[in-house]
């Protein structure tokens, strides 16, 4: 458990980030050689989530094993319980359930309590449980549906503050991610600075673009813009 990251994450990138959409962000890692940023499986628990933006708090769990996997497990110092006590407010839990989708990895209480902590949502490869209790916490959420039985029905839970894989994709303590109706998109730590100002031009383009659609202008040339259309644009924005 690697408790020693900087979870911090300023107003002005949170509030940058959520003008941005997770599509347009998943363009701009594509230019720059990141494919597979995506978490697969991701979807919003409920319709009209709002965008979210945060540093990813990762959580980790492996198959199921008789032995571990049990009841008695919820009160051991590893345990999904410990875990929540140490989410720092503003983080985005992120939890590599393994893709399986037929035990719930938290249910209404465990919901309640990560709400209660500030943090700003839920992004998993797996499934909920007590799924009335868990939308009455308005916990955002992004999974894969739901499940009835608990998840000690077919994980274990092992580690948190560790890498992971998410619906496919590595995510580290620490990295940023973005959540909509699109699902969820990592932006790892480092390139952070970097993508924040490119997002933001590339959603004032996409802007205009649209805006000139409406007119009626043609796609060839516009979208991308060649340069007497990023001309144009440039000329609409001084």
């Amino acid at each position: 458990m690697n408790q020693g990251v900087d979870m911090s994450l300023s107003t002005d990138v949170v509030e940058a980030l959520q003008t941005v959409s997770t599509a347009t962000l998943t363009t701009l890692l594509l230019k720059k050689g990141l494919r597979n940023v995506w978490m697969r499986g991701t979807r919003p628990i409920r319709t009209g989530q709002a965008r979210v933006v945060g540093r990813a708090f990762t959580m980790r769990f492996v198959p199921a094993r008789e032995d571990l996997a049990t009841p008695a497990s919820w009160n051991s110092p590893t345990s999904t319980r410990a875990a929540i006590e140490a989410m720092p407010e503003g983080c985005i839990a992120v939890v590599d359930a393994r893709g399986v989708t037929d035990a719930g990895i938290f249910g209404d209480i465990l919901a309640a309590r990560i709400a209660r902590r500030g943090v700003s949502a839920v992004v998993t490869d797996g499934v909920m449980r007590d799924v009335a209790g868990v939308l009455g916490t308005r916990l955002p959420i992004w999974c894969q549906g739901v499940a009835a039985p608990p998840s000690v029905a077919g994980l274990t839970f092992v580690d948190w503050q560790s890498p992971i894989g998410c619906g496919g994709v590595a995510v580290f303590p620490g990295d940023v991610v973005v959540a909509d109706e699109d699902g969820a998109v990592l932006i790892p730590a480092a390139l952070l600075e970097e993508i924040v100002p490119l997002a933001l031009e590339q959603e004032r383009l996409e802007a205009w673009i649209v805006s000139q659609v409406e007119e009626g202008a043609r796609l060839p040339g516009l979208y991308p813009p060649n340069e007497e259309n990023l001309a144009k644009y440039r000329s609409s924005q001084s």
